[in-house]
């Protein structure tokens, strides 16, 4: 499941970000989240989010 809809993640979710500096090259993280920092309910580059290690980036995958 990709990161595109806030419906879809909870504080607790384990998930794989893109974080800022990782942008251009792809690299993700994965971790579980913390906290969710995007309002909207979606957004087209993924919902951003801040992981339990403080890491915040654009959700990419959901695991279930």
């Amino acid at each position: 499941m990709d990161g595109t809809r806030r419906s879809d993640i909870k504080p607790g979710v384990k998930v794989n970000i893109v974080l800022k500096k990782d942008q251009r090259s792809g690299d993700l993280t994965e971790g579980v989240v913390q906290d969710i920092l995007t309002n909207s309910p979606s957004h087209p580059h993924g919902i951003k989010v801040r992981l339990k290690t403080g890491d915040v980036g654009r959700v990419k995958k959901i695991f279930i």
